[in-house]
């Protein structure tokens, strides 16, 4: 036996020797095999590998003397394949890689349907001794020969397999060890290089095609799926799917519609599943399509976005015992790659949607500084028309007091203009680019008016179903205009009094305390001095109101700017209206510098826009305007009025004027409404409205 030992331990050291190059370990048990021969006579001898911390085991080598025995059988495969990993219980080893040493004399007597008989009706194989192979004081694999004939094998026979095992065993532990390392190092290299597969793209999603083929040979699968978390921590988000192949649809799926997914995607733990109908829940849907996809093992690798766990990393094969920790170490190096490429999309998605929001913001910018000139154009000061020294002197007190935040008192008679010259204050102040909001006083019932101005919080009286925001809240940084403040009944002035003292107030029903950061500019056409002096109105609020007073003068008191306005309103009017070539004739003029326009600037307003209604173009005449002058005034160049103008169609009411040039506008357009409502500048609603008044069908 001796001669036989040295034979083997020569054999060894040149096999070891071989390691310097591309080592076969199916030749390396052949010579071996055949150098054993003399020591234990068998037909076949086989080397396992214990894997996966003993749960399985793989063929590091096998050699077949006699044809009689199938090369390969069930679950064998070859030496390192991942499919070839074995339960440990296959072909009754599971004794052998607790320690044992065995010899089996016939295993064709053993019972049906057990791992020794399935083996040894599979191999013809009858005989066996089999024994653990050691290295560093632990077991790590078996070294097993068998005879087809019954009964060859002896007590001598298994010390002689003991003693080939102890001697193969490190050598076969550092070659298993060498080979990993090096599939290890090719593995990881292949991994690194899937970032050029990656960055082909800023879409992870649409190489994953590619990035599937590439990986293939390094991590086999059946499916691989990427699944971002989302923001409500519930859902996973399929960022992509490949299924043999084939790019399966988005979709949105529950965590907990799973037993590993939690652990993946909230404890961040990498999970290996080696038997699938085993360790999943059936109970629970994805575990259900997972078991019907017919996945037989899984590895599932959480994504983690520096430290917080923002998506996992799938992957399955319809093979039992596939995935390792090895594999463990290759899926994590693909996730990180992963996690670098979607990190680098949003990177992209994040920068493409700051160069449309800066875009926006420039479009934006520019459309402001369009929409400031037009309000400059129609509210600044410079649009405002008037030459009578008693209007120009009141204009330059408002353009000094705008720049400022200073309170403003508009007087003046009802209809000079107050509201206008109100908007060139705000538009040539600091607030130009914040809002104006106005607020009629005398238009709102004593009830409402606390409501409209400060807002109100739901429930906070009957009817108030929703919460409100007041004026002072939707003025907040621009201007809130107060026209006909007189009207304000006396505990609304105490509110508003204190609004303008400590600049805060809180809505009606509420207890959170607002700024009133707003610019408040009031207007009235009564006398507040003697308001105040007949206790209608609070002196200490007139004072808080009256920091800067600025009086408009009548329309009666302008002079020439009479006809200047009525231009504009001619202008605008008939441009609106179809009508630009209407013009005022010579008597419609004097009847505007003699008229004493109680209504002010309003009312010649709408004078002007009926007598445009009802003009069919050219010249308007005296009478279109709607309006008598006094007694004695002069409406032709020449005379005098006399004392009671004749009855003419100047003194007919304005109603009958329009019922005239609606009826007239209909037989000129041969009863078409439509046409008829055209012609006199008006809207179809508009025109209808006024044929139910006056009853004309």
């Amino acid at each position: 036996m001796s001669a036989g030992l040295a034979d083997l331990l020569a054999c060894v050291a040149a096999f070891a020797r071989s390691l310097e190059g591309a080592f076969d370990p199916q030749r390396f048990l052949d010579e071996f095999s055949e150098r054993a021969q003399a020591l234990v006579p068998h037909d076949g001898t086989v080397v396992a590998w214990l894997e996966d911390d003993g749960r399985s085991f793989s063929i590091f080598a096998r050699h077949i003397t006699r044809q009689a025995i199938p090369l390969a059988t069930g679950n064998y495969t070859i030496a390192f394949d991942p499919g070839g990993r074995i339960a440990r219980e296959v072909a009754g080893f599971s004794a052998v890689f607790d320690g044992e040493s065995q010899r089996i004399d016939d295993a064709s007597e053993a019972p049906e349907r057990t791992p020794l008989r399935a083996w040894s009706d599979a191999t013809g194989v009858r005989s066996r001794v089999a024994v653990p192979l050691y290295a560093g004081g632990r077991v790590v694999g078996a070294f097993l020969m068998g005879k087809v004939e019954p009964r060859a094998f002896t007590d001598a026979h298994v010390d002689a397999c003991r003693q080939l095992a102890d001697l193969i065993g490190p050598f076969v532990d550092n070659v298993v060890l060498l080979h990993r390392e090096r599939r290890r190092r090719e593995r990881l290299q292949a991994v690194t290089e899937l970032a050029r597969v990656l960055g082909a793209s800023l879409n992870v999603g649409a190489v994953l095609e590619r990035l599937g083929a590439a990986l293939g040979p390094t991590l086999d699968f059946d499916m691989l799926a990427i699944g971002l978390l989302a923001e409500n921590g519930l859902d996973i988000e399929r960022f992509g799917l490949l299924q043999d192949g084939r790019l399966a649809p988005p979709r949105t799926i529950a965590v907990d519609d799973s037993t590993v997914l939690p652990r993946v995607f909230r404890g961040g733990e990498m999970v290996v599943i080696r038997d699938v109908e085993r360790e999943l829940a059936t109970g629970l849907r994805i575990d259900q399509e997972f078991i019907a996809a017919g996945h037989k093992s899984a590895l599932f690798v959480p994504l983690m976005f520096g430290d917080r766990i923002g998506g996992g990393l799938s992957l399955a094969k319809r093979r039992p015992n596939w995935y390792d920790g090895g594999d463990v170490e290759i899926a994590e190096a693909l996730a990180a790659a992963v996690v670098l490429a979607i990190q680098h999309q949003r990177l992209a998605d994040e920068q493409r949607r700051l160069a449309v929001a800066e875009a926006s913001a420039r479009q934006l910018a520019q459309r402001m500084q369009s929409l400031r000139g037009a309000l400059e154009e129609r509210f600044g000061f410079d649009t405002i028309l008037g030459r009578s020294p008693a209007f120009r002197a009141a204009l330059e007190q408002a353009r000094k007091v705008a720049p400022t935040d200073t309170t403003v008192l508009l007087t003046g008679d009802s209809g000079t203009g107050k509201e206008v010259l109100a908007r060139a204050i705000h538009q040539g102040s600091l607030r130009a680019d914040g809002p104006f909001v106005a607020v009629n006083c005398a238009a709102l019932p004593e009830t409402l008016i606390e409501s409209e101005l400060f807002g109100h919080e739901r429930g906070a009286f009957t009817g108030a179903d929703r919460l409100k925001r007041g004026r002072f809240e939707l003025a907040d940084g621009g201007s809130l205009f107060l026209d006909e403040v007189g009207e304000l009944a006396l505990p609304m002035q105490a509110k508003l009094l204190r609004v303008l003292q400590e600049r805060s107030y809180e809505r009606v029903g509420g207890t959170t305390t607002l700024s009133a950061d707003v610019r408040l500019i009031a207007a009235t056409n009564r006398d507040l001095e003697a308001a105040v002096a007949a206790g209608r109105f609070r002196e200490d609020l007139y004072y808080r109101l009256a920091v800067f007073r600025v009086h408009l003068p009548p329309l009666r008191e302008r002079g020439d700017d009479i006809l200047g306005l009525a231009e504009r309103f001619l202008r605008d009017f008939g441009e609106r209206m179809g009508k630009r070539d209407v013009g005022l004739s010579r008597e419609a003029r004097d009847l505007l510098l003699a008229y004493r326009w109680p209504g002010n600037i309003r009312e010649l307003q709408n004078a002007i826009e009926r007598a445009v209604i009802l003009s069919d173009g050219g010249l308007i005449s005296a009478a279109q305007l709607g309006v008598v002058a006094p007694p004695g005034a002069r409406t032709d160049g020449s005379a005098p009025r006399p004392a009671e103008p004749p009855a003419s169609t100047s003194q007919r009411s304005i109603a009958e004027l329009e019922k005239e040039a609606i009826t007239e506008a209909l037989r000129r357009a041969d009863g078409n409404k439509s046409h008829a409502a055209t012609a006199l500048g008006l809207t179809r609603t508009r025109f209808y409205t006024l044929l139910r008044r006056y009853g004309i069908n």
